[in-house]
């Protein structure tokens, strides 16, 4: 497999990641309270921000899409994170942009399972370090794929690493049958 990063997706590849990403996230559409599958605006607005670096990845037999991903040091990017948090929390480092946060990680799901995930944590994570990395995960990412251990095992393979879970928000619903 092929590994491009990209500041600016080239126009000829923004139908091809579209659609990995969009049957890469197919399943949390229905399985996530909160939207965290982008519409398809919101999507090329990433690609074409110049802040978000874009991780591509190749079949070098045919040149076909198997992967993408984005990772930034400019959090104001990113919509749903506050950069204030950083801040205070990792003055410094906030100071020196030492702070990435990673957007996504879309495997098709052929390739799900793959190297293609290790390679791209690989080399993002040589971007990064010293750093520190920060990524979200829906509860069913969480607890059923437990993604912060894999990538963390991924991760302890190269060197210390120390996970911290950050944050957390839960959904509640509060029903009301019908009276009896």
């Amino acid at each position: 497999m092929v590994i491009e990063a990209h500041w600016l997706l080239p126009p000829e590849l923004m139908e091809p990641a579209w659609q990995v990403y969009r049957e890469a996230f197919e399943e949390l559409r229905t399985r996530a309270v909160q939207r965290h599958v982008m519409l398809r605006g919101e999507f090329d607005e990433q690609m074409r921000d110049a802040r978000i670096r874009k991780y591509v990845v190749r079949d070098p037999s045919d040149g076909r899409m198997l992967a993408l991903a984005t990772l930034t040091n400019d959090l104001g990017a990113m919509p749903l994170v506050s950069p204030d948090y950083f801040e205070y929390r990792w003055p410094a480092l906030y100071a020196e942009r030492r702070i990435w946060y990673c957007g996504f990680y879309a495997i098709h799901p052929e390739h799900q399972g793959s190297a293609t995930f290790v390679r791209l944590v690989t080399e993002m994570r040589a971007v990064i370090a010293p750093g520190i990395a920060v990524m979200d995960f829906c509860g069913r990412n969480e607890e059923v794929r437990r993604m912060p251990q894999v990538v963390r095992t991924i991760l302890a393979r190269q060197g210390d690493v120390r996970p911290e879970r950050l944050d957390a928000q839960a959904y509640w619903s509060y029903e009301f049958p019908a009276a009896s």
